[in-house]
Formats: structure tokens, sequence, C-alpha cells
């Protein structure tokens, strides 16, 4: 669909009361800007996800359970037990690793903490 339909169909619902009016300039305000949502209107979930990055001083392997540390406050030892456990138990723990091993980036050069 075009920019100018949704635009239409989005002035359509908000005509038809489906849509408030804070609800109406948001959405058309997303459309305008290409889709994309500014980062504080974004859940918590996704920004959370958006900070994480693996770490470089604390690694034994790719760094995940020592960004996964720093990120969430919660050891980084503990990580990895809950990883070799659920490798161990259900297989999908080694699968979810080496997931965020290549999907997360790695921690830039100098930037040691994230706070």
């Amino acid at each position: 669909m075009m920019l100018s339909e949704e635009i239409k169909r989005l002035h359509e619902l908000h005509q038809a009361g489906a849509l408030s009016d804070a609800e109406f300039v948001q959405a058309k305000a997303k459309l305008l800007q290409g889709g994309q949502m500014p980062e504080s209107s974004k859940p918590a979930l996704v920004q959370w996800f958006n900070r994480l990055r693996r770490s470089r001083s604390d690694c034994w392997l790719g760094g995940v359970c020592g960004g996964l540390s720093q990120i969430s406050g919660v050891e980084s030892w503990i990580w990895r037990l809950a990883f070799v456990l659920f490798g161990l138990s259900f297989g999908f723990g080694v699968v979810l690793y080496i997931l965020l091993w290549i999907l997360v980036p790695q921690q830039e050069i100098g930037n040691q903490d994230y706070e």
C-alpha cells in the first residue's frame, strides 16, 4: 500500500472513532518516519536487547554470559551454569548460546561498562 493510502485509512479509522486523537497522531508520525519507532516508545524488553553486547573482559568462549551479566546484574557464572544445565538437560542451551554469539554484537573497545 502506498503512504497516501495508509494515511487515508488512518484518517477513516479516526473519523469512525476506532482511533483516538493521540493514537491517530502517533500512527501518522510512525508512517511518516518510515515505520521506525523512537527509542523511548519501544517496549522495555526491546530496549534491553538493543543494549545487549558480548563482553570483551568477562568471557570464556564468546562473551555472551559476561554481556548478559553486565546488563542484567546477575553474576556471569550463574548465566554460564544456566546455559550448561539447559544444554545438558534440554539441548537448547547450546543452540541459544550459539545464536546469541552470532547475533549479539561485541562490546566496543574501551566501553567496559554500560552505566
